[in-house]
C-alpha cells in the first residue's frame, strides 16, 4: 500500500496524513480498556490519536484539572469513548484511576493515553497489565512524507521477492536537506531555514526547560549541550561513557562527571530523545566474541544536526560525517517500517571488526540484514560484508536470513546476480 499524500491546506489547518502505525494504533485500542501512545515530542501522538477519540481532555492545558484530581477524579474520565487522555504524565496518579475505571467498566477502546515523557517506571506500569496496550510513535517516515514510493516493501524482503529495476535515484543536495529538515509533522512545507531555526529552538527548550521539567530536577543547560554535541558527533556509533566524557573534556573544554552523564541520559532516555539500536543476539561458529554495546541515535536525526549547528555547505562539504547522519536515518525509517511487520531492529558487530549496520528481526526469529551506504561506491565492501556474515553464524542453530539488503541514498533499486538487493532509500518502504 502506497502512503504518499497530498497535503491540502485549508486555512491555517493542514488536512491529517495517514500514519503507517495508525492499522497497528486501531488493532491496539480494540484489544484493551486502554492503548498507550508513547513517542518524542510534537512527532504526531496526538493528532493520530484525534483521528479515533470521541472526546479529548487535555492534561496540560485545562485549568480544572488540579482541582479535579484532588477532589473528584473520576469527573475527568467522564466523555465519549475512546477518551483521549493528551500529556497524562502531568498528572501520573490518573494511571490508576484509569486502571480501576477499565476493571469496571470491562470494555474495550475506553481511553487513549499520549504523553512525549515517560514518568517513573513504577507509576507508569504499576497494574497496567491487561488493561493497557503500548503503541510507539517516531516521527515521520519518507513513506509517510511521499518521498519514498515504497515500491520495495519490507515485507516483501521478509519473503525473499526479487527487485524489478528501478531507477529513480535521488539526489545528494535532497537527502541533505533532508537529514537538516527532519520527519516532524510541523515541517511539512518549511523551507530549510525555516526548518533550521525551528529545530535549533527545539533543541534550546529541551536543554533549558524540558530537562528540568522531566523529573523536577534543575540541569545544568550548558552541559545538556555538552553532551548532546558529543552524542551528535559519535551519532550512528558505539560510544561508551567514558568516550563521552572525554569527548566532552576535549571538545567542549567542559567537565562533566560521569554520574551527571548517566543522569542527563537517563533524563534523555525518558524523554524519548535518544533511541538506542541494540545489538542483535544470535549465534556464531567463529571463536570471535560479539559486542553487546547499543549504537547511539536520535530519535529524529536533524537534532543532530540541529545540536552542532551544521547547515547544507557543512554537511556537503563533510560527506564521512554525512554518512553517519544518513545511516542514523536510515535506522528510523527501518524502525517505522520495521514495526508495520512485528519486527524489531538490532545491530551486529563482533570482535574481528565485522559490523552489519542493520538486522531487522521479527518476533517469530525471521531476520533480514541490511548494510546501509549514503552512495553507490562502497557497494561491493558492503556486499562482502553481509556474505561473511552469513558465513559466520551457526546453522545448526540460527536460520539463514530472508534477505540480504544494500540501502543507498542516490543509487537505484535492483537485485544483483548474487541474489543481494540494493535499494534506494525513496524506494522503501513498509
Amino acid at each position: 500500500m502506497s502512503y504518499i499524500c497530498v497535503v491540502i491546506f485549508i486555512g491555517y489547518k493542514m488536512e491529517y496524513l495517514k500514519r503507517i502505525s495508525d492499522g497497528e494504533l486501531e488493532r491496539k485500542l480494540e484489544a484493551a480498556g486502554a492503548l498507550l501512545i508513547r513517542g518524542i515530542k510534537a512527532c504526531g501522538k496526538t493528532e493520530s490519536a484525534k483521528q479515533f477519540a470521541g472526546s479529548i481532555l487535555e492534561l496540560d492545558q485545562n485549568d480544572q484539572v488540579a482541582l479535579l484530581m484532588d477532589t473528584s477524579p473520576q469527573r475527568l474520565l467522564v466523555g465519549k469513548t475512546p477518551r483521549l487522555i493528551d500529556e497524562w504524565q502531568e498528572y501520573p496518579k490518573i494511571w490508576n484511576y484509569i486502571r480501576h475505571e477499565i476493571d469496571r467498566r470491562n470494555l474495550p477502546a475506553q481511553f487513549i493515553l499520549t504523553g512525549s515523557s515517560n514518568p517513573e517506571e513504577s507509576i507508569k506500569m504499576h497494574s497496567g497489565a491487561g488493561r493497557f496496550t503500548i503503541l510507539d510513535m517516531r516521527t515521520m517516515s519518507w513513506q509517510e512524507l511521499g518521498y519514498s514510493d515504497g515500491k520495495v516493501s519490507l515485507k516483501s524482503l521478509f519473503n525473499s521477492d526479487k527487485i524489478d529495476v528501478y531507477d529513480e535515484p535521488t539526489d545528494l543536495e535532497f537527502i541533505v536537506e533532508r537529514l537538516i529538515i527532519g520527519g516532524f509533522p510541523v515541517m511539512i512545507g518549511k523551507k530549510l531555514n525555516q526548518a533550521i531555526d525551528i529545530n535549533r529552538a527545539y533543541v534550546d527548550l529541551l536543554a533549558e526547560v524540558d530537562m528540568s521539567r522531566v523529573s523536577n530536577i534543575k540541569r545544568d543547560p550548558v552541559k545538556v549541550i555538552n553532551l548532546l554535541r558529543s552524542l551528535s558527533r559519535n551519532v550512528a556509533t558505539i560510544v561508551d561513557i567514558s568516550t563521552i566524557e572525554t569527548d566532552i573534556s576535549e571538545r567542549e573544554f567542559v567537565d562533566i562527571s560521569r554520574p551527571t552523564i548517566y543522569d542527563y541520559l537517563d533524563a534523555l532516555d525518558r524523554l524519548m530523545i535518544i533511541e538506542n539500536q541494540p545489538a542483535w543476539n544470535t549465534h556464531i561458529r567463529s571463536s570471535y566474541s560479539l559486542r553487546k554495546s547499543p549504537k547511539r541515535h536520535f530519535s529524529d536525526v536533524s537534532l543532530a544536526v540541529a545540536t552542532l549547528g551544521l547547515d547544507k555547505d557543512a554537511l556537503l562539504n563533510d560527506l564521512k560525517f554525512t554518512g553517519f547522519l544518513f545511516e542514523s536515518l536510515v535506522v528510523h525509517e527501518l524502525r517505522v517500517y520495521a514495526q508495520a511487520s512485528d519486527a524489531k531492529v538490532f545491530h551486529y558487530q563482533d570482535s574481528s571488526g565485522l559490523e552489519v549496520d542493520a538486522i531487522v528481526q521479527r518476533h517469530n526469529r525471521d531476520w533480514c540484514a541490511f548494510e546501509i551506504k549514503l552512495g553507490v561506491g562502497q557497494i561491493e565492501e558492503a556486499a562482502n560484508n553481509l556474505k561473511k556474515l552469513v558465513s559466520v553464524l551457526d546453522e545448526r542453530k540460527v536460520e539463514l536470513p530472508k534477505s540480504l539488503n544494500i540501502i543507498t541514498g542516490t543509487g537505484i533499486s535492483y537485485t544483483r546476480n548474487d541474489g543481494i538487493n540494493v535499494i534506494s532509500l525513496s524506494s522503501l518502504g513498509a
